[in-house]
């Protein structure tokens, strides 16, 4: 198995696609960018230098994946959603040694159109409502929506809301607060 590219899309030399990836439409991956296996990105992404990109991960139309961003396994990024790379751009002064860095942990969602605003981490799983302008760290499973961001419940791994107890009515997985969001309770 190999990665299929569209005729379209431009993958640069040095770019590096595990096998499973699927480049479609007028995708651009740049020099030094890694996407791991079973990963997909959607027409008229951009993927930047040196981006780490893990494995199967979704990322929907008209995204760009800027350097200093890196997406762990698993992570979900909706259409036209934004990330950022400098906090004070101008079009006039050159801030590439600016960027900060943004951490995307495994099984993460941003939903459509969202902007997640450079040098957060977004934790484990959670799950950033379409629209909203992330500002700082979102703890793992965290359910968060607005414009600045706000917490307004939890997710469960399978993405539904976990009820006051932190269990998921859904899957039946139950949760406890840890030192960064949830952790799921083992048996």
């Amino acid at each position: 198995m190999s990665a299929f590219v569209h005729p379209s899309a431009i993958v640069e030399e040095g770019a590096h696609l595990d096998d499973g990836v699927k480049v479609w439409h007028f995708a651009h991956v740049m020099p030094g960018a890694s996407i791991g296996e079973g990963s997909q990105l959607g027409q008229g992404v951009y993927v930047g230098r040196d981006v780490n990109i893990g494995r199967g991960v979704k990322v929907q139309n008209h995204v760009s994946v800027y350097e200093s961003v890196t997406l762990e396994d698993d992570v979900f990024c909706g259409p036209s959603m934004v990330f950022t790379n400098v906090i004070n751009p101008r079009s006039f002064i050159e801030r590439k040694h600016e960027f900060r860095e943004t951490l995307v942990k495994k099984g993460a969602t941003i939903g459509a159109n969202a902007t997640i605003v450079c040098g957060v981490t977004l934790g484990a799983y959670c799950l950033i409502g379409a629209g909203a302008t992330v500002t700082k760290d979102v703890p793992n499973h965290a359910l968060v929506v607005g414009v600045p961001s706000r917490q307004i419940g939890w997710a469960c791994e399978c993405g539904e809301t976990l009820n006051e107890a932190l269990n998921c009515d859904a899957c039946s997985k139950r949760y406890m607060k840890g030192s960064e969001g949830l952790e799921e309770v083992r048996a």
